[in-house]
């Protein structure tokens, strides 16, 4: 099928200019001026809305088993919702556990997905244990998989924690293969002696899942993986989810020296914090527990991570998807926080979260355009074939109405989650009409895709690389 859309204003990281876009089957055929375009095709009317690139998250989880029980999205569900959220490819992690084969792990994420996808989605890996045989599967994956990051956590120990040793090997095999390590930057030893400490005095309530996981245990984690990853001959390191200022002080020297450091946040330490919502009365807090943890009111982090997104120490906005609902499952955590599952369902939300930010002044349009598409795309193997409105291009696309308005709230959002992280809020903008590979898969506020309509994206290696 062949269309023009026609009226709008396409955003690119460089800019926004009026522009009409051929499309033609899965692909962008070219891009005119106002128009010059062909005249005997369908058309899509895009007046006064803005043509921008599909959203790329590279940070969700979905179908994600943490603390006896699994993440509430499918991928289903999970990629249905984030198609209403004008995402057109996600980011999923496959999982090895400790003992199990790297490829087993792989192959079990492939059967969740295969026909159930409503977008097209790729993996990052998670080593839970790094070994001479998983060092050697990385090769594998990198050279065979599409699969060119790997994600390791300093936290969780007894789940997937490693050691500084096993982190610098496995730094090492990616500085030889080319791949990115991403990394959870918590001090878990240090926050289980908090979290004990914690329980022992009574302290059970979700607000304390914040005080013990401390701003310092993560900027310390952070510095660590950063001269870790420097031993390992500058190996490429990206820290996820950031949320602090102390942390991001250590990703900002080391962009300084023209390191290979990335980071990304999240839209929750963005907007949210641990006083009003970790700490709302009773057990509500819980709608909140993630990790890194939302920080203080009364800190300059939310300022300074905004900052960072405009000056690049901050390279992507992912959300880190990963809902629970409160009954059932967050409810294991009634009376001990630490049983919490640790997680944040913000999939659908994240393309107007972000977009409210321009409208603050916060970011520019070709900002946001970058943190939530083009960067993603570039950071993890993608671009172009994702994350830019350009000849050749897969034809995912969004057409945002900068005049519409978003009400956020469980009873319309569409991830399966009994509540919303952002019940009541209401963004200036709107996800108007979305597009993923030639396809129409939402209309206003019409569904019109279908399950099995994703692909697997095999990944290149990072642009960013020196």
């Amino acid at each position: 099928m062949t269309y023009l859309i026609k009226g709008g204003t396409v955003v690119s990281p460089t800019g926004a200019s009026a522009a009409d876009v051929l499309v033609d089957g899965e692909t962008i055929a070219a891009v005119f001026a106002p128009g010059r375009g062909p005249e005997d095709v369908e058309t899509i009317d895009a007046t006064g809305k803005y043509v921008i690139p599909g959203a790329v998250d590279a940070h969700t989880h979905m179908q994600m088993p943490f603390g006896g029980t699994e993440a509430s999205d499918s991928f289903d569900t999970g990629t249905r919702a984030a198609a209403f959220g004008g995402v057109t490819t996600i980011i999923d992690f496959a999982i090895q556990r400790t003992g199990e084969v790297v490829q087993d792990g792989l192959a079990a994420w492939h059967a969740k997905t295969a026909g159930n996808c409503h977008i097209d989605y790729g993996f990052h890996m998670i080593l839970g244990g790094v070994t001479d045989e998983s060092l050697k599967a990385m090769d594998q994956l990198v050279n065979d998989e599409g699969i060119s990051s790997f994600k390791l956590f300093m936290a969780y120990p007894g789940v997937f924690y490693s050691d500084d040793g096993q982190i610098l090997r496995a730094m090492q095999k990616a500085r030889d293969n080319g791949a990115m390590i991403m990394m959870h930057a918590e001090n878990g030893p240090a926050i289980d002696v908090l979290v004990k400490q914690a329980l022992e005095r009574g302290e059970t309530d979700p607000y304390y899942h914040g005080v013990t996981r401390p701003q310092e245990l993560e900027a310390e984690a952070t510095s660590r993986a950063i001269w870790l990853a420097s031993v390992a001959a500058d190996c490429p390191l990206y820290i996820v989810h950031l949320s602090a200022s102390k942390a991001l002080e250590q990703v900002a020297a080391a962009r300084d020296q023209g390191r290979n450091v990335f980071a990304e946040t999240c839209p929750q330490y963005l907007y949210l914090t641990l006083e009003d919502q970790l700490g709302a009365p009773g057990f509500e807090g819980a709608k909140w527990v993630c990790s890194t943890p939302l920080r203080s009111k009364h800190e300059s982090h939310r300022a300074d991570l905004w900052r960072g997104l405009r000056t690049n120490d901050l390279a992507v906005v992912s959300t880190d998807h990963c809902p629970f609902c409160m009954k059932d499952q967050k409810e294991m955590g009634i009376g001990d926080f630490s049983k919490i599952p640790n997680g944040i369902g913000s999939v659908e939300h994240r393309v107007d979260l972000l977009y409210q930010g321009v409208v603050d002044g916060k970011l520019s349009l070709a900002r946001w355009v970058e943190t939530i598409a083009t960067t993603p795309a570039r950071m993890f193997g993608m671009y172009p074939k994702k994350g830019v409105v350009a000849p050749g291009s897969d034809a995912d696309i969004v057409l945002y109405d900068p005049n519409g308005r978003t009400r956020i709230s469980a009873s319309t959002h569409h991830m399966n989650m009994d509540y919303s992280a952002w019940e009541g809020w209401e963004i200036a903008g709107k996800v108007d009409t979305v597009i993923s590979r030639g396809t129409v898969v939402v209309q206003g506020d019409e569904y019109k895709g279908r399950k099995g309509h994703g692909r697997y994206v095999r990944r290149g290696l990072s642009d960013y690389l020196v």
